[in-house]
């Protein structure tokens, strides 16, 4: 256990049950200065709120409670701090430069599908500035977290229950503060392991296959699947090394329009798949393992299943052809969960791509409080979400320990790390530079669960060192690709093999050992990561310069340029010169200080 520091602060204030008054609470923190703890209106709820500091980590607990069950207030805690050396703000799902936004135009929301309660704003020198971390991982939390105008000051405010929550008669929730000048990555890492600890959230058991390479049908099949085709592309892809293959969405219904209106029922369409019980024991015989496809909270209109859950949705998206049910309903939740563990069973998954689970969301009127919750055994939504989702994991870890369950951004939160052991980047097709970025950000706010990135494609007519940077961009995280195998050259077919070859071979330093992502304003333009083994540094740059770790050093060349620049301490050491496609081509000696290598782009040093 931790030591508690010498300087703890405890402010600690009740408020009474007095209608009409509002309650206000200023706490003074070393980190970011007074927070101010707010209700406007809190009826007959009492407000605890303090703080202590722990290791020159600050916490601030915030405590509600009432006399009987009744809708929680709304309540709100806020900060400003002078802008110092922050000059950008980090996100889970953040991209490009992290950009602080004005704070009248900061708006964003974190709950258990979409996100995390945990931001940090740095400078351009890779320590922390300021992060702030809350342990309310599964209802909402509304956050501005901008810039003043006025001062230039960086501003900030998390508010609770801002949308209508059932009952309760009591409620807690602790935020996280951290102005140490650490490495910015350590940081962040840090208040995703506490928040996982305080919100009570055991992470999902991730075996040995989540690590290992895959294949999706998505970007070049999209719904137009047929099991031949699939045969085919998964003969070249077990060739190359892949070891599993996701079949998405398409494989339900004999429609190509995109939309959800046939989901619901989830038979395989007999058209696309004669056989397919003998298709997926074909495809495992290939030694890969198969996993599919699933939009779990949507019934399509055009389902037989349809009218069965007819008064048991939370909406109807007439955009996507689709009514989202409402797990609050036990039989909605025995309904999904049975259909999992039956076609785990039936014919032999290994495992699931569960889609769409934000769209679990309440929009408007709760249709619950007209039916005064008739029906339903659990009366908020991220409750019912968590019970539908545990239960899933459970049954399907019973049938099978080593079950493959993936989700993808938004939804890769402290609560969902409970549910899956498969993070994947969001959509990103051909953007080298954002499957990077989503990468690192993933590893730092989902510690432990193997991070996969968007599946890469590439134009058929695009040179083997394209095909390779797309390849090297998502080295530090599970690559899965999604390009039409048969229809590349034997030259990208090379490249795909080498990198896959070495992703396995340094699979423990690429994906499981220590990870320093470097300058996320600049897109992460070096990246390292390595056990005590090894070390892997990436550079994606032209121009920057990367520091020679001591012991086995990989440097990649990542960039468009043949130059590296690196920087080396102590005596001479030799390298060996590797091409795009893994080959040796020369030998070169890395002197003390700062030198010029050439290394041809996509290839890479192995220093000894």
């Amino acid at each position: 256990m931790k030591r508690l520091a010498l300087l703890v602060i405890i402010a600690v204030t009740l408020c009474p049950a007095v209608k009409g008054e509002g309650f206000q609470k200023v706490l003074r923190t070393l980190c970011a200065g007074d927070v101010s703890i707010v209700c406007d209106n809190p009826g007959t709820w009492n407000f605890e709120a303090g703080t202590k500091q722990e290791d020159g980590v600050e916490y601030i607990s915030i405590r509600l409670s009432s006399p009987t069950a009744q809708e929680p207030p709304v309540f709100s805690a806020s900060f400003s701090v002078p802008q110092k050396s922050m000059h950008h703000l980090w996100t889970v799902n953040g991209s490009t430069r992290f950009q602080i936004k004005p704070d009248w135009a900061a708006y964003s929301k974190t709950n258990l599908a979409c996100g995390m309660p945990l931001w940090q704003f740095f400078g351009d020198n890779d320590d922390n500035g300021l992060t702030i971390a809350c342990d309310e991982v599964f209802r909402d939390v509304v956050s501005n977290m901008g810039l003043r105008e006025e001062g230039c000051r960086i501003v900030g405010a998390l508010k609770f229950f801002t949308v209508k929550e059932a009952p309760m008669d009591s409620y807690t929730v602790n935020i996280r503060l951290d102005a140490r000048k650490s490495f910015w990555a350590d940081c962040i890492r840090e208040a995703s392991l506490w928040m996982r600890e305080s919100a009570g959230c055991t992470p999902c058991r991730v075996p040995e296959a989540a690590y290992e390479p895959l294949y999706s049908s998505w970007y070049q099949f999209h719904q137009d699947l047929h099991q031949r085709d699939v045969e085919e592309e998964c003969a070249l892809a077990s060739s190359l090394g892949m070891k599993t293959v996701i079949i998405d969405d398409g494989w339900q219904t004999d429609d190509n329009n995109r939309g959800y209106a046939y989901c619901g029922d989830w038979q395989v369409s007999k058209a696309r798949f004669p056989g397919f019980t003998s298709h997926v024991r074909k495809v495992r015989d290939m030694g890969m393992k198969y996993m599919m496809w699933y939009s779990v909270p949507f019934i399509g209109t055009k389902s037989v299943n349809f009218k069965r859950f007819e008064g048991k949705y939370l909406y109807h998206d007439k955009g996507l052809g689709a009514s989202v049910l409402d797990p609050r309903f036990p039989e909605v939740r025995q309904f999904l969960q049975e259909l999992y563990v039956r076609a785990a069973e039936d014919w032999g998954l290994d495992g699931f791509k569960l889609d769409f689970i934000d769209s679990f969301a309440i929009y408007g009127e709760d249709p619950a409080v007209a039916d005064n919750y008739q029906g339903r055994d659990i009366l908020t939504v991220p409750e019912a979400v968590n019970a539908l989702m545990v239960g899933v994991r459970d049954a399907l870890q019973a049938r099978n320990p080593d079950v493959l369950i993936e989700f993808r951004q938004q939804y890769v939160g402290t609560a969902i790390a409970m549910y899956g052991n498969m993070f994947r980047v969001g959509d990103c097709p051909g953007d080298h530079q954002q499957n990077r970025i989503g990468i690192c950000n993933l590893r730092l706010g989902a510690p432990g669960v193997a991070i996969h990135s968007d599946m890469i494609e590439w134009n058929t007519e695009e040179s083997p060192l394209q095909a390779a940077r797309a390849i090297i961009s998502a080295l530090f995280g599970v690559i899965q690709y999604s390009v039409m195998l048969r229809e590349i050259s034997p030259e990208h077919r090379q490249v795909i093999r080498h990198w896959l070859n070495f992703s396995q071979e340094h699979k423990d330093a690429l994906l499981k050992g220590w990870f320093k992502p470097h300058h996320p304003e600049a897109g992460y333009p070096i990246i390292e990561a390595g056990n005590d083994k090894e070390s892997i540094i990436a550079i994606y740059q032209e121009g920057m310069v990367a520091s020679v770790t001591p012991g086995k050093t990989y440097m990649i060349n990542a960039t468009d340029s043949d130059k590296l620049y690196l920087k080396s301490p102590g005596k001479a050491r030799k390298a060996v010169i590797h091409d795009l496609y893994g080959e040796t081509i020369g030998q070169v000696k890395i002197r003390s200080g700062i030198s010029e290598i050439s290394v041809p782009p996509g290839g890479y040093l192995v220093i000894n």
